[in-house]
């Protein structure tokens, strides 16, 4: 979240029953060590204090264009000068109208009509509000003038109504804002990303696999979204979340995965395989569920396929990236893997130390590339890694 950090973000809450989700928001920003001004509409201060506000930002709260003390203290043209981003989060579909029609009658549509930093606009209400086509039109309005706008998740709405309306949680609005300060150096690609652990079924209920968790995988597929890229995830078991504004594609077993990931080849400029796949597989699957005997039970196994390998066969330009979970001779397994796989990068990890095996936080890793280099990292979490990766894909297409 070190995009975030020391970014001056103004906080704007309308009047919505959403805008107690802005309350952990504000502590989320202030956590990520931004600079948080809150600015509060009449109506949204019959829902919320401004005092919960200022005790979170630590920052008196603005609520009238009309405060003199605050207009002497800060005013409202300087605020809008400072602002590296404006979010709007609840906006009410009155608000979005207003906006839209150039009206500003208040502290917070004045300060967003002087504004040149970029504006997010969350929107929040009921789900017939939403869907009414002056409501949409308006929405459109806004995304054709530039502003962000964060669609509203679907779910139980307060108002009793089920459907399409509610304000997204505050860590997707954190991944959103954070998105908008990220270099957009990816926009022309796209990215083919594998995560998470396959699943090999010996009978209906028992499987091979291996406790892959997915992070690093799901940590790439986040880190090109936020780079502008547009990103498929084909992902098998995984123990964390799908990031927002990728197309993720589940699997279960190996030949999932290769028949997902060939199908999906000639769209791709980028393949990075991240996930952990099984190996071998069950010559024949048990029906039904295996039972206890007295005699033992031979496993027949047989190789599955190197997705890897068949990637690289097709490689047509595009760069491919392979991951290696390694415990000795890291760097000479890497170079072997790269030559055979023929990959452009293999990102080694070391899982034999601390803090850098399977579902950790964090990795220790060696970049090995087609150009004979070889670069080692100290640990660092994965989504510095993915970070480094992205940046060394770059590098390797400049000289390519």
């Amino acid at each position: 979240m070190f995009r975030i950090s020391g970014k001056n973000i103004i906080l704007g809450v309308t009047g919505g029953i959403a805008a107690y989700k802005a309350c952990e928001l504000t502590r989320r920003l202030i956590n990520e060590e931004a600079n948080v001004q809150i600015i509060m509409t009449n109506n949204a201060t019959e829902f919320i204090s401004p005092l919960t506000f200022q005790t979170l930002s630590r920052k008196r709260v603005a609520t009238d264009v009309f405060d003199l003390e605050w207009e002497a203290e800060i005013g409202h043209i300087s605020l809008a000068d400072s602002a590296d981003l404006l979010v709007v989060a609840p906006a009410t579909a009155n608000f979005i109208g207003k906006v839209a029609s150039g009206i500003a009658d208040d502290l917070l549509t004045t300060v967003l009509m002087a504004v040149r930093s970029p504006v997010m606009i969350c929107p929040a209400m009921n789900v017939n509000m939403y869907s009414n086509p002056v409501v949409q039109e308006n929405i459109e309005k806004l995304r054709k003038r530039g502003f962000i706008i964060v669609d509203p998740a679907e779910g139980d709405l307060a108002c009793g109504y089920e459907g399409k309306g509610r304000l997204p949680e505050p860590d997707d609005i954190i991944e959103e804002i954070e998105k908008v300060f990220a270099p957009k150096d990816l926009r022309k690609e796209k990215i083919l990303v594998t995560a998470g652990a396959t699943r090999e079924f010996i009978d209906y209920v028992r499987f091979l696999s291996n406790p892959s968790s997915g992070k690093m995988g799901y940590a790439l597929a986040r880190e090109g979204w936020m780079r502008g890229a547009d990103v498929i995830l084909v992902s098998g078991k995984a123990e964390v979340s799908p990031p927002r504004g990728v197309n993720l594609i589940n699997v279960v077993s190996v030949s999932d995965m290769y028949e997902a990931v060939m199908s999906h080849l000639d769209w791709a400029t980028i393949v990075i395989k991240a996930a952990a796949v099984g190996d071998y597989t069950p010559s024949n699957t048990f029906q039904g569920k295996l039972k206890k005997g007295s005699r033992e039970t031979m496993l027949e196994l047989k190789r599955t396929v190197d997705i890897l390998s068949e990637v690289g066969k097709k490689k047509n330009g595009r760069v491919v990236v392979g991951f290696a979970a390694e415990i000795e001779n890291i760097i000479e397994n890497a170079l072997e893997k790269l030559r055979k796989k023929n990959a452009d990068l293999i990102v080694a990890n070391d899982i034999s130390k601390p803090g850098s095996g399977f579902g950790e936080d964090t990795n220790i890793v060696y970049f090995v590339d087609k150009f004979g280099k070889v670069e080692e990292f100290p640990l660092m979490t994965k989504t510095e890694i993915a970070q480094r990766v992205y940046d060394k894909i770059i590098d390797i297409k400049r000289h390519s």
